[in-house]
């Protein structure tokens, strides 16, 4: 097992996982650092140790002490914060929506269920290894990704500029840091909004309680300044379509910042979203939510705007995407729900 880096603010947001294991339905209870010792190869028990106190020890998705008793059926995982297979990075062939491309950036239209980076597990089928093999010799930014100058999640869909060269990379990142680039998403989020537009502050820090959660901490040192702008774009009642224009670019930011708002995104899964949290106890509109869902099978954001300076012409560049089908869908059924509630 590999030497434990203790996290830092200055350290990436991402987790990676290294090790992960079922514990058999007869597993008798057993300390989780005994559990793991005796499963990695050349693993100290003072290693996991300190690896359960960073975090980074995980039982069914929730972080654990190092003390904590491992039961039949528990899925354990080791994520740390730096990718086990970096060296492995390697070019995939696959479908890339690029909207702009020149001999200094390019600007990708990405698809709601792809891994932007590898990590947790997604080694492959990611949007660099597609880069990879669409394009050769890509700068790497400060984390060692080929190209990347910000990112989305997974499950959220919309607009990516990537760097082709040091100069474009050194330039557009400039910018991102510098709050300089302008990005602006769509969101359904559960609720009302009381005010028709306002600005989200809070430090935002992963949750010590949870680790693949990022927690707002609206006072303190804890975490680092994320600051999200949202204006409320059309009401369906029990949902409302927001913009999020974002001052910074944390690692969930707009999804904790809405949670914190009180206004989970619509069918967010890791923040609680994917359950009924506004509107009645009535059968039928239970069953119309969970349709929306199944229309909707992931967290309702889009990265819908992207505007930058480009870095050799000096002239302003913006970029929109259109909402996709999924989205689009959903917010028409609620738009009808909405007018026959009306009438």
């Amino acid at each position: 097992m590999k030497e434990i880096t203790p996290f830092t603010e200055e350290d990436q947001d991402d987790l990676y996982e290294h090790y992960s294991f079922s514990a058999d339905s007869g597993q008798e209870p057993l300390r989780v650092d005994k559990f793991l010792m005796n499963r990695i190869e050349n693993a100290t028990r003072n290693k996991i140790q300190l690896a359960a106190k960073e975090g980074c020890i995980f039982a069914n998705n929730l972080a654990v002490k190092s003390n904590y008793k491992v039961k039949g059926g528990d899925i354990i995982k080791v994520m740390l914060a730096h990718p086990p297979h970096e060296h492995l990075l390697v070019g995939e062939k696959m479908s890339l929506d690029i909207v702009y491309e020149d001999d200094d950036l390019l600007v990708v239209d990405k698809p709601a269920g792809i891994v932007v980076h590898p990590g947790h597990g997604n080694y492959s089928g990611t949007l660099i290894n597609g880069l990879i093999y669409h394009l050769e010799n890509l700068p790497k930014n400060s984390n060692g990704r080929p190209g990347l100058v910000h990112r989305i999640d997974k499950d959220t869909s919309g607009l990516l500029v990537v760097a082709k060269t040091e100069e474009a990379m050194t330039h557009l990142a400039k910018q991102f840091h510098d709050k300089t680039s302008e990005r602006k998403y769509l969101a359904l989020v559960w609720g009302e909004p009381k005010e028709p537009e306002g600005t989200v502050e809070g430090n935002l820090s992963r949750d010590p309680k949870n680790r693949l959660l990022m927690k707002v901490f609206p006072e303190g040192d804890a975490g680092r300044s994320a600051v999200t702008h949202y204006k409320i774009e059309e009401r369906f009642g029990y949902i409302t379509l927001v913009s999020c224009q974002l001052e910074t670019g944390r690692t969930h930011q707009i999804r904790a910042h809405m949670k914190y708002l009180g206004h989970t995104l619509f069918n967010d899964e890791r923040y609680g979203g994917d359950k009924i949290l506004k509107g009645t106890t009535f059968t039928k509109y239970k069953q119309f939510v969970d349709n929306c869902f199944k229309i909707l099978p992931r967290q309702a954001l889009h990265a819908h705007t992207l505007g930058f300076v480009h870095p050799r012409t000096g002239k302003m560049m913006r970029f929109t995407s259109e909402l996709p089908a999924d989205i689009k869908a959903c917010i028409e059924k609620w738009r009808q729900y909405a007018q026959h509630q009306t009438m």
